[in-house]
C-alpha cells in the first residue's frame, strides 16, 4: 500500500485540481477523468479513487485558506499537513490566482445589477456549527486568510461597488426611486476614515450606514475590523450593520450582522500601537 503523499505527489496533483478549478471558474468544459487518467502514470501507482479522494482533501484545504473549490469535490477532512504547505506553495507562485476578479468583469449594466441574496449569518441559522470548524480556522490563522482579503485592494472595491449597486436596485424595487438616488458610495467619496463604506436606506427612509466585508471564501472565513469600524458600529447601533459577501469570484451571497458584533464573532486584537513614555 502506498505511503504518505510525497512533495512532488502533492505538487501534481494540487496543480491539476487548479487547472480544473481555472476551468470550472470561467465557466470552461472540462473533464476530470481525463486529468485523473493524465496524473495515474506521474504519481506512486495511486488508485483512481485516492486520486479522487485527494481532490476532495484539496477542496478542504481550500475551504480553509478561505478560497473557492471545485463544487464536484466536496471537501474530504484529515488530510496532511504537507498538502496544505503544497497548495500554499501553488498559490503563492500564482499572485494573480488570488487577484482574479472573474464574476467582476461587468457586463453592461453591472452598477444597475439586480439585488443580492442575503442569507441568514452562520450564527442565526438552525444547522450546528461544522465539525472541522477549528481545523478550517488553524489553515485561515496560519496564512493570514484575513489579512489577505484585507490587502486585495481590488476585492474590496469590487465587494463595495455590488454592494452599491444592491443597495440602489433594493430600494428601486421597493418604489423608492427617490432613496436610491441618495445611496452614496462614502469610502470612495471620502476614505475609510467614517467607519462605514455605503451610506443608504431603508424602504421607510432610515439611514443604513454599512460596512463591507468581502471574501471569495466560505461564509465563515474570518475577516479585519478595525478599530474605528468599531467605534462606528458602537456609535450608530442603530443603523449601522456589517455586510458579509461570501463566495464572491463564483456567486455572491450576503449575510448582514447587527451591532453587538461580539454577539457574533470572536473579536481578537491583533496589532498595538507601541508609543514611548
Amino acid at each position: 500500500m502506498p505511503n504518505e503523499w510525497t512533495d512532488e505527489e502533492n505538487d501534481l496533483i494540487v496543480a491539476a485540481y487548479f487547472a480544473m478549478l481555472a476551468a470550472d471558474a470561467s465557466r470552461t468544459p472540462y473533464n476530470k477523468a481525463s486529468y485523473r487518467r493524465a496524473l495515474l502514470p506521474r504519481l506512486n501507482t495511486r488508485s483512481e479513487g485516492s486520486i479522487e479522494f485527494k481532490h476532495q482533501n484539496i477542496s478542504a484545504v481550500l475551504k480553509g485558506l478561505g478560497e473557492a473549490w471545485i463544487p464536484g469535490y466536496k471537501p474530504a477532512f484529515n488530510f496532511q499537513a504537507s498538502l496544505v504547505d503544497a497548495v500554499a506553495r501553488w498559490l503563492s507562485s500564482h499572485p494573480e490566482w488570488l487577484s482574479r476578479l472573474q464574476r467582476v468583469e461587468a457586463q453592461p449594466g453591472f452598477k444597475e445589477s439586480a439585488a443580492l441574496w442575503i442569507g441568514p449569518a452562520p450564527t442565526l441559522s438552525n444547522q450546528a456549527p461544522p465539525n472541522e470548524l477549528e481545523q478550517m480556522a488553524q489553515i485561515a490563522r496560519k496564512f493570514d486568510v484575513a489579512g489577505r482579503d484585507e490587502r486585495n485592494r481590488a476585492l474590496g472595491r469590487a465587494g463595495e461597488e455590488r454592494v452599491l449597486a444592491h443597495e440602489r436596485a433594493s430600494l428601486r424595487t421597493e418604489g423608492r426611486d427617490d432613496l436610491a438616488r441618495k445611496v452614496r458610495w462614502v469610502s470612495d467619496e471620502e476614505g475609510d476614515g467614517a467607519g462605514y463604506d455605503i451610506a443608504s436606506f431603508t424602504p421607510g427612509g432610515q439611514r443604513r450606514l454599512i460596512e463591507v466585508k468581502t471574501t471569495n471564501g466560505w461564509e465563515r472565513t474570518p475577516f479585519y475590523i478595525s478599530r474605528n469600524e468599531l467605534a462606528a458600529a458602537d456609535t450608530h447601533r442603530a443603523e449601522w450593520c456589517l455586510f458579509r459577501l461570501w463566495d464572491f469570484a463564483r456567486e455572491p451571497k450576503a449575510f448582514e450582522l447587527y451591532p453587538p458584533l461580539d454577539a457574533h464573532v470572536s473579536l481578537t486584537a491583533t496589532t498595538f500601537i507601541a508609543a514611548f513614555q
